[in-house]
């Protein structure tokens, strides 16, 4: 099988500043990140830049390990990042209030995620879309609580808060899952810039849509900045071609 791969960021239509950052393993295609930052325009460029490095640092050290699992290969790497933006907070106290979201995906023995916050991993399959992870946030819990409906959640003013994120001593639940992807199927990988434009119905339409990565990539931003493009948009599609 042949693994194709996409990555593209826009700082959208309202912000000036671009917060997202993303790593693309090229040539190979070993693994792929996106991280989304927070606090302020210094403050969330720095950490989700300081994330993309120290994840890409440690998996590129640490690959060919035959000792290490490619879970605690990817949870190592995610507490590495962490503690990389905890220094810089000590460091620099006007980025005391950093953070930043995260998910990755390792193509190692078998494929692995790992995500922290609301940045999302879907897999696209037979043109048919399912969201992977589950997101870090206050409406996220409250859903699985009861305490809203779908619906609500959709508006709720507090759909943007996280319950986890990276850049807290606390940082207690990074979410770790094997994945299976077959020939033909696409990974998608996203801020939520992406999410937050476009519905996961429309993401699969043009996912369905486009055979080209590139054309799916640019479509999907350029569909979240035509519907207000309120934050930065970042989105890595991955494939398993045959």
């Amino acid at each position: 099988m042949k693994r194709c791969f996409v990555g593209l960021t826009d700082t959208g239509i309202v912000r000036t500043v671009n917060q997202d950052s993303y790593y693309i393993d090229e040539p190979k295609g070993r693994f792929f990140i996106v991280a989304d930052g927070m606090g302020g325009h210094a403050g969330g460029q720095e950490a989700s830049k300081i994330a993309t490095e120290k994840i890409q640092a440690y998996l590129e050290a640490h690959w060919d390990n035959p000792e290490i699992s490619s879970e605690k290969l990817l949870k190592e790497a995610i507490d590495k990042a962490n503690q990389g933006i905890l220094e810089d907070q000590f460091n620099n106290p006007e980025r005391r209030d950093m953070g930043t979201t995260v998910v990755v995906t390792i193509f190692r023995d078998r494929p692995w995620c790992a995500h922290v916050g609301d940045s999302r991993l879907y897999r696209w399959r037979n043109s048919k879309l399912e969201q992977v992870t589950e997101d870090h946030t206050w409406v996220s819990l409250a859903l699985k609580s009861g305490e809203i409906t779908k619906e609500q959640a959709k508006a709720h003013p507090w759909r943007h808060v996280l319950s986890q994120c990276l850049g807290r001593k606390d940082l207690y639940n990074i979410d770790l899952q094997e994945l299976e992807v077959l020939p033909g199927d696409r990974i998608l990988m996203c801020s939520d810039g992406l999410t937050e434009e476009v519905s996961d119905e429309d993401i699969q339409n043009f996912l369905s849509q486009c055979d080209d990565y590139n054309q799916a990539a640019g479509k999907l931003i350029a569909a979240a900045k035509q519907a207000g493009g309120s934050d930065n948009i970042t989105v890595v599609i991955v494939g398993e071609n045959s």
